[in-house]
């Protein structure tokens, strides 16, 4: 039968920030939560590249509030803290916040069990069993078997979008020719003062990469060099080794990029040490244990965020995030270049409407995170982590306002939503300001 298996108010497919804002929000309303992630850990990026920084969080030097700001300042408390906002040293990025990974991943399960989420880890949900325009069942499995989720309804943050497109919902994949951007295997250098390391103000190191690429010790994909402070003193976080044109929803195309991966990071690693000043001493830790993807699916939702309206600051009635990062474009293809151009002019910023989430015609489903329904430029600025826990935490607001109005999701009153995300603290939202800034 389509409807036997395990009954939940919510299921919520993925584990990433998207789906750690979804779990939470809903749980704190009542709803019975399940969260199933394929992986060993919760955070999506911050679980695969260890130290990746949440770009976003401060448009216009503002927090954007809501479980982001919560989980921000959880760690700003603690003894010694784990987490502080820091300005980006790359152009056109403002505030950051960087954070010891481990104490973030101890307070995202602290707050999904005080909200009473049941987190399903190492587990796939391998498809979603349809009656009609509505998911039926979730058939999921891990090491010891197969079982079945019964939800009433179901928020999609797989990263790939894969149950919501076996369910019938229509997507993009990468760009109008198919191209995605490129996949990056992360790691971090200890050891490595600050004070020399940074010396040089050139944020990207372009004269040592460029030599050693002309050298033929890097590859030709490494002309710049992404390294930043980590969290912790003379930490380096670096983010440069990135593989194109990998299809990221194939398992052997993801082995086969990180194993790639690695035989680059081998080789930028003997590079810094020999040629950059104050790595000479430094040592490799936190490798990241897949690479990390950017970009795949991107669902088809009732509206599609556009370029014109990031670069245009548009303001949604239905908006549920503030934005203003720039047009972070990686590598896409072949033949695609490393573009971080500002999306929005002076200090303006954008919103990202709820419609975005929302599929046509399947009746139960909300997705959130990097299969939000845009196109490719507008993409590459709204898919920084905080937008994507907003994006999370609105879709929770959205399942319990079906649910508790019996209603499909596309006749979820947005405002209702806004209403709720404006009541947990979000800013910027329905014609108020972010407010002065913070920074």
């Amino acid at each position: 039968m389509a409807g036997s298996g395990r009954a939940v108010d919510l299921a919520v497919i993925g584990g990433g920030t998207a789906g750690f804002g979804a779990a939470v929000t809903a749980a704190r309303q009542g709803l019975e939560v399940c969260l199933v992630e394929a992986g060993a850990r919760i955070g999506g990026v911050m679980a695969f590249c260890p130290g990746m920084p949440w770009g976003g969080g401060y448009p216009c030097g503002t927090s954007i509030g809501g479980v982001m700001e919560e989980l921000t300042d959880r760690l700003r408390a603690l003894d010694p803290p784990a987490a502080e906002i820091r300005p980006s040293t790359l152009e056109n990025f403002g505030p950051e916040i960087v954070y010891d990974p481990d104490m973030a991943q101890i307070a995202m399960f602290g707050m999904l069990e005080e909200a009473g989420v049941e987190c399903h880890l190492n587990t796939l949900a391998q498809r979603p069993v349809m009656d009609g325009a509505r998911i039926a069942r979730i058939d999921c499995a891990n090491r010891h078997g197969s079982f079945a989720l019964t939800p009433r309804l179901v928020v999609d943050c797989s990263g790939d979008g894969d149950l919501s497109a076996q369910a019938g919902v229509s997507f993009d994949l990468g760009d109008a020719s198919g191209a995605m951007m490129g996949v990056t295997l992360s790691f971090l250098l200890v050891n490595a003062p600050w004070d020399v390391v940074f010396a040089d103000p050139d944020p990207y190191f372009t004269s040592h990469a460029t030599r050693g690429v002309a050298d033929g010790r890097l590859h030709s994909d490494l002309a710049q060099l992404y390294l930043m402070r980590g969290f912790h003193r003379d930490t380096v976080f670096c983010n440069s080794v990135i593989i194109r044109d990998v299809d990221g929803r194939d398992a052997d195309a993801i082995a086969r990029a990180t194993q790639e991966g690695r035989r680059r990071v081998a080789q930028l690693v003997a590079f810094l040490r020999a040629e950059v000043p104050g790595f000479s001493d430094a040592w490799m830790t936190a490798l990241g244990p897949t690479v990390g993807v950017r970009e795949t699916r991107k669902l088809h939702g009732l509206y599609r965020l556009s370029a014109s309206d990031v670069a245009m600051a548009t303001k949604f009635e239905d908006g549920i995030v503030a934005c203003s990062n720039p047009v972070d474009d990686v590598m896409r293809g072949a033949d695609g270049a490393m573009t971080h151009e500002a999306a929005v002019e002076g200090q303006g910023y954008y919103t990202l409407p709820f419609r975005c989430l929302v599929p046509e015609m399947v009746e139960n489903l909300l997705f959130a995170g990097r299969i939000v329904s845009a196109d490719p430029a507008a993409f590459a600025s709204i898919r920084g982590m905080p937008q994507c826990m907003a994006m999370g935490q609105a879709a929770g607001n959205g399942a319990a306002l079906a649910l508790r109005g019996g209603c499909a999701v596309q006749a979820i009153d947005p405002a209702d939503v806004v209403a709720a995300m404006q009541a947990q603290g979000m800013r910027g939202l329905a014609g108020k300001g972010l407010g002065p800034p913070q920074l």
